[in-house]
């Protein structure tokens, strides 16, 4: 068991940048004891003023799109600029595997040895939700400890996505060119949450393939209807491994935020965020004291066993499982 730090010295340390000390942090955060996560929360309590600075950007792809070599040279540009960046990721197969992100913080050696970054590998175990809820929380100790630049990247598919897009100001797409009918293997959902569209790896023979991509996905952009925050997602071209395009990518990172801010909708966006998050932690409290409770695991199987044997429909067993634990 890690020996607990005192809590002015967590406080402290992550206010000064210490990144073994916001590490230690993070791994109260990602703790399933009571004790852990009580004093994680007074550690996000006194640290609180200094969050909220940084750039929020989540990133997704289809499989095979490079997302760990484009980070990695995002976050190499960033670096070059002086900026600090922190890389976390929302992982929904570590709760079979424990943790499959780790590979990545060995596919991203450059970026991770690189004074100014920090990448943090996603919390194994527990449900989706309360995977999402504790990225949150490092987020804010990352942005306490100074990080300018947080990239969240989505390590699955499907329901990350829209955890991603919930809870960073800017939400980019990464798609392949050549995979295939590439518009009607993208669900619309996912192209509408993107506020831009990256066609990665367009170098050498595939760079004339990714523009005629950039083409058809801008084309069927415009049929969606214009958001209300007035700002019309771009698909660009890039390269990760011939470092072309980052830069242009990242400035139109830094316009859709002046946009945003200017109008307010950044502001509006991170208070609808903060009552998501508030409903969502509610969502899995309730559940994980649900589940928790003294003779809960009998009944259930007790429970269970009869709607096996079709003796009681589910949404009875439901009822009376919910009756026999709430007033």
């Amino acid at each position: 068991m890690m020996r607990r730090l005192p809590p002015d010295h967590y406080i402290s340390g992550i206010r000064s940048g210490d990144r073994l000390v916001l590490s230690r942090a993070i791994t109260l955060v990602e703790s399933q004891l009571a004790s852990d996560q009580a004093l994680a929360l007074h550690i996000l309590e006194q640290v609180l003023p200094q969050t909220g600075a940084s750039i929020r950007v989540g990133i997704t792809g289809v499989p095979g799109v490079g997302k760990s070599t484009f980070i990695e040279a995002l976050g190499k540009h960033l670096t070059v600029l002086g900026k600090k960046v922190a890389v976390l990721a929302i992982d929904p197969t570590s709760q079979r595997s424990h943790g499959s992100i780790l590979g990545d913080k060995t596919r991203m050696e450059t970026l991770s040895m690189d004074p100014l970054a920090y990448i943090r590998p996603s919390p194994s175990g527990g449900s989706l939700g309360g995977v999402a809820n504790k990225t949150r929380e490092t987020m804010l100790l990352c942005e306490a400890a100074g990080f300018e630049v947080i990239l969240i990247e989505t390590v699955g598919v499907g329901q990350s996505e829209t955890l991603v897009h919930g809870m960073v100001d800017f939400f980019l797409l990464l798609m392949l060119a050549g995979a295939g009918d590439e518009l009607q293997g993208m669900k619309r959902g996912i192209m509408e949450l993107a506020d831009a569209l990256a066609i990665t790896k367009a170098d050498g023979d595939n760079a004339a393939a990714a523009d005629r991509a950039r083409i058809e996905y801008q084309n069927a952009l415009h049929l969606f209807p214009p958001a209300p925050t007035s700002w019309t997602p771009p698909v660009l071209t890039c390269s990760a491994l011939q470092n072309q395009g980052i830069g242009e990518l990242w400035a139109v990172i830094e316009a859709h935020q002046n946009r945003l801010t200017q109008n307010g909708f950044r502001d509006k966006n991170r208070q609808r965020q903060n009552l998501d998050w508030l409903h969502s932690t509610l969502r899995h409290q309730l559940e994980t004291r649900f589940y928790n409770q003294p003779g809960m695991a009998e009944r259930l199987a007790a429970v269970e066993d009869a709607v096996r044997k079709g003796d009681l429909l589910p949404v009875q067993a439901a009822q009376q499982l919910i009756n026999t634990t709430l007033p």
